[in-house]
């Protein structure tokens, strides 16, 4: 393996590094498309809208943001017409943030986007290889 790093002995490369490579191509890849100024952070959020809609405060927990600093994602959202805030209708001064049309066209595009990506790398290791990647990835994040 060539070293991936030129400050970092091949027998120190750790696996944080390699993965930080990886989201280094995610991030150039997205990047170097038009997403409607829209970036990673902003797919997160709007991905973490359930179905059926989600307070701001539980949408912040759900991404691991202050309830402000989401809030504040969630107003650029609106603006752009990805998100919409409706008053919830059992608690007049609870607000709940939903999905528009144009969110659900996104994040299929997204999903699009992130499927050719993982085809392009199974075909620079191989369909077998990525497979068995992608399964331990799987079982190491979900445990």
């Amino acid at each position: 393996m060539t070293s991936v790093n030129p400050y970092v002995a091949e027998d120190e490369i750790v696996v944080p590094l390699l993965m930080g490579l990886l989201f280094r191509e995610i991030h150039e890849t997205f990047a170097a498309e038009d997403w409607g100024g829209l970036r990673q952070s902003h797919f997160r959020v709007i991905g973490s809208v359930p179905e059926g809609g989600i307070t701001i405060t539980e949408l912040g927990q759900r991404v691991g943001m202050t309830k402000q600093g989401c809030g504040q994602f969630v107003t650029s959202l609106v603006e752009t017409g990805h998100l919409r805030v409706d008053a919830d209708p059992h608690d007049r001064r609870t607000r709940v943030v939903r999905r528009t049309e144009l969110a659900h066209r996104t994040m299929l595009a997204v999903s699009e986007r992130f499927r050719r990506l993982e085809e392009d790398w199974a075909q620079r290791v191989g369909e077998r290889r990525y497979r068995t990647f992608r399964r331990v990835l799987e079982e190491l994040s979900l445990t």
